[in-house]
């Protein structure tokens, strides 16, 4: 067994190369996108150069695998196990380095978007992956400007960005399922210092069935969707270096809800609406800030409709509009001062206010208020341009809570071929409404009295560049150790909630592993990268590795993919190692790991040297392997409803099937 291992490890580590753009120092052969100087827009790469570790995917990466969602273009991310849960728009499982779902903020251009109803979820939904021009993952503790649920890291998707030129595209595709997907966008200048950026998409497919195991009563079989998306963007230059910046996006989608026995239908017909106004001052005077005002509101029309056993007519659970949804609205400001030679002080408040409900899994209207204060500081070149160092401190105070954390972080860059970089801190993450109100016969009953969850964080890398003939060889070694106290964990052994409920673990839990990244690029267009995580999560004096969370996993790939040339191609492989679960209802825990999937792709500008005119063909999952995405689960048997036993059957949630998809763009 530890033979065939090391053999399986060796073989995706050595085949499996990926082409994530990393922020490697500048020194180091760091690439660093910024479609603008605004200080919130660059911070996340500002961290980078002060030790904290980035990963990020531009635009021309992304299209190459041709993603339809978020979930897809991430799984180029090393350190970052995601699988989407039924396919293109549905929720994701994730471990990064070791963490959970629900240890990782999502945002887009900034903007909070994590669901805080369910921590477990993700806004997989909110937009296509057309409309990315490039996503920032921060691996790390990351509470300090983030706040809560960037215990473990942070995801920030950055829409299409302004230009002065008029320019845009169109794109369409379709795939063996009959899945079909158009969108556009259009940017440019109207003059006067005012710029746009307009976009829109609609995605949809009839889907495929999710379910290892289905029972007879179950007619509604496929896991479909049909979504709408469209945004604008506004900017305007009110003075040399002073900016306004404004946005708002609209969501529609009817996104399939499905369960393996007795479904007849089951949607969430979801609106959703984000906006946000930010000014920005961005004169190298000693003095930056940025000014920011969002709204996030997102709403759910539930229907649930069953079939009987035996034979009836259909029993209607949830009519058509039974509402769950949240609105979070708030604001932050954020100002950089360097007041005096070799420091730079950032000072920041942060403002959120959430509220919302469940008719569904009945969790009753509830809010929040959170207010933190943020400060910051750090070296500049002046002290030393080969090293840096930050320090910072948050304070938190929510509806009866009080949090300070604290980060420190460093880089220094010895020569082209070797840097070193760490960080550290503590973090937290809240309850969410489900955890602490839910009140459902079906499922997790919530439990009031649950405390917030704290960490201890620490990354730590060491990397460099070796000259490699014309191109480079990148390498990049990262330890990493976080321990929560007081972790929030679902608790089925509790005689007095059958169906569950939620609990604080006692002994302190423990994610602790290596991760490696090797990547080469050449001159001729030709690139490649892999990656290996270990990641050991387990509660204290405790030999058992943790559910839904891979001991190891690798990924990788390469691409072929010429500025100069009309065509290219790409190969990734993803292996992921044991991953357990157990399922509710005395079953034993399973072992739904130990896979490999293999992607494919090839694109050609049929215009030559112009490259306005692309076709594509992506191949997902090529040998059509059949995997687990989020573990074993159990439902009740059709025998079961019938006889009023509790017979219930294991099943597990399938991973996309071998897809074909065909793809055109146009670049004007």
């Amino acid at each position: 067994m530890q033979q065939k291992f090391v053999s399986q490890a060796a073989l995706a580590v050595a085949l499996s190369f990926t082409w994530t753009s990393h922020a490697w120092a500048d020194e180091a052969g760091k690439t660093i996108i910024v479609t603008g100087n605004s200080l919130e827009e660059t911070l996340p790469q500002e961290l980078a150069t002060y030790g904290h570790d980035i990963a990020i995917l531009d635009e021309k990466r992304i299209k190459d695998i041709a993603p339809l969602d978020m979930a897809r273009a991430l799984e180029l991310v090393p350190g970052l196990y995601i699988r989407s849960q039924n396919g293109p728009f549905s929720y994701v499982d994730i471990a990064l380095q070791g963490s959970r779902t629900q240890d990782v903020l999502w945002t887009m251009d900034g903007i909070r978007l994590n669901n805080r109803l369910y921590g477990t979820t993700s806004p997989n939904d909110t937009l296509p992956a057309s409309m990315i021009e490039r996503i920032e993952v921060l691996k790390g503790g990351e509470s300090l400007f983030y706040g809560t649920q960037a215990a473990a890291g942070m995801i920030n998707v950055v829409t299409r960005g302004f230009t002065d030129d008029l320019n845009g595209q169109i794109n369409g595709s379709v795939d063996n399922r009959a899945s079909t997907s158009v969108d556009g966008y259009v940017r440019g200048s109207l003059g006067g210092g005012h710029r746009f950026v307009a976009y829109a998409s609609h995605n949809q497919a009839e889907g495929y069935n999710p379910f290892s195991v289905s029972q007879p009563s179950l007619t509604h079989k496929k896991y479909g969707y049909d979504m709408w998306s469209a945004g604008l963007k506004y900017q305007y230059e009110l003075a040399p270096d002073l900016t306004l910046n404004a946005q708002w996006q609209h969501t529609e989608a009817k996104i399939d809800n499905l369960a393996p026995s007795r479904v007849n239908k089951s949607r969430n017909d979801r609106n959703e609406e984000i906006g946000s106004v930010r000014l920005d001052y961005t004169a190298d005077d000693g003095v930056q800030f940025f000014l920011k005002g969002y709204f996030h509101d997102w709403k759910t029309a539930y229907v649930q409709i069953l079939n009987p056993i035996p034979a009836g007519p259909p029993i209607t659970v949830f009519p058509p509009g039974t509402f769950w949804g949240y609105r979070d609205w708030g604001g932050s400001a954020v100002v950089k001062l360097h007041l005096h030679r070799g420091l730079e002080y950032l000072v920041g408040y942060d403002y959120q206010n959430f509220n919302g409900r469940d008719d569904v899994l009945l969790i009753a209207p509830t809010s929040e208020q959170v207010h933190a204060g943020i400060f910051q500081v750090r070296t500049t070149d002046e002290i030393s341009e080969k090293g840096r160092i930050a320090a910072g401190l948050r304070y938190n105070k929510g509806d009866g809570t009080k949090k300070t954390i604290w980060n420190v972080s460093g880089r220094y860059t010895f020569s082209d071929a070797l840097f070193v970089e760490a960080n550290g801190g503590t973090a937290f993450v809240f309850p969410d409404a489900s955890a602490l109100y839910g009140n459902d016969p079906c499922c997790e009953t919530g439990n009031p009295n649950l405390k917030p969850e704290e960490s201890l964080n620490l990354n730590a890398a060491v990397g460099g560049k070796i000259g490699l003939g014309a191109g480079s060889l990148r390498w990049k070694a990262t330890y990493f150790n976080r321990r929560i106290t007081d972790l929030i964990d679902y608790d089925y052994d509790n005689p007095a909630f059958p169906g569950g409920t939620y609990k604080n673990v006692e002994d302190k839990v423990k994610s602790e592993g290596a991760e490696l990244e090797v990547g080469a690029s050449w001159d001729n267009g030709w690139s490649a990268l892999a990656s290996y995580t270990y990641a050991r999560v387990r509660n204290s004096g405790s030999s058992t590795q943790r559910d839904r969370n891979p001991k190891q996993f690798a990924k990788g790939g390469l691409a072929y993919a010429p500025d100069d040339q009309r065509f290219g191609g790409n190969i990734t492989v993803s292996w992921v190692g044991d991953v357990f679960a157990r399922a509710p209802g005395g079953f034993p825990r399973r072992n739904y790991g130990n896979y490999a999937l293999v992607d494919a792709g090839v694109f050609l500008y049929v215009d030559g040297e112009a490259r306005r005119n692309r076709f594509a063909i992506n191949v997902e999952n090529i040998f059509d392997k059949d995997y687990a995405t989020r573990g074993y689960r159990s439902g009740v048997t059709d025998a079961g409803v019938l006889d009023g036993t509790s017979s219930r059957f294991e099943f597990y949630n399938r991973g996309v099937p071998r897809t074909l998809r065909v793809s055109y763009g146009l670049t004007f």
